[in-house]
């Protein structure tokens, strides 16, 4: 997993609650067996229209946003059902952060188990941060995790809390399988510990 310390990007503005997993990533893509490739189908219902093409009106599908690695959102974000494919399909797009004054649980769990940072902010700044990507055409920040702020370049910003357990695992980039190889000697000399007739053996 790659490791989270800052990240500066263009910021694109999906002015809606209660954002599904269903509607992130559809059903019908979740047969693929890689984590990779979903990208292409993220909201694939309102990125698409029935023939197929493109939607000029959405938000993802607007020049201003294609480069676009932050995602400003409403509350509730990622409710619905708990694929893991909705963070892997954000992440293929492009984005690294997702920002919202509120997550669905098991969504926000399985966003930092892949390197994605759920940020969490008050409605008053979240309210304020729609209002500066209307109003500043190219609106950018950058959020620091290792002083954990967030800022723009015309001076305004505000720190977020994060579970520091999460916070260290993206720091370092380790998932779950990454934290417990990290913890490889201290396992090695704890089994070596173990009286021989505890030790599996094979069959």
């Amino acid at each position: 997993m790659k490791p989270f310390t800052q990240h500066e990007g263009l910021v694109a503005p999906l002015d809606r609650v209660n954002v599904d997993t269903d509607q992130i990533i559809p059903k019908q893509f979740l047969k693929r067996i890689q984590r990779t490739g979903f990208g292409q189908f993220l909201f694939y219902d309102w990125r698409f229209r029935e023939d197929g093409t493109p939607d000029p009106d959405f938000v993802l599908n607007r020049a201003e946003y294609r480069q676009a690695s932050i995602l400003l959102a409403r509350d509730n974000f990622g409710c619905g059902s708990s694929r893991e494919h909705a963070p892997w399909a954000l992440q293929d797009f492009g984005f690294r952060v997702i920002v919202a004054p509120s997550f669905a649980d098991i969504f926000y769990n399985n966003c930092f188990k892949n390197g994605l940072l759920p940020l969490r902010l008050p409605g008053e700044v979240v309210d304020r941060l729609f209002a500066e990507v209307q109003r500043r055409p190219g609106y950018r920040l950058t959020v620091d995790l290792e002083s954990c702020e967030v800022r723009d370049g015309q001076g305004w910003k505000t720190g977020f809390d994060i579970d520091p357990f999460r916070r260290e695992s993206l720091l370092k980039g380790l998932d779950d399988i990454g934290m417990t190889l990290s913890k490889e000697m201290q396992i090695s000399r704890y089994e070596q510990k173990i009286p021989g007739y505890m030790v599996p053996t094979e069959a």
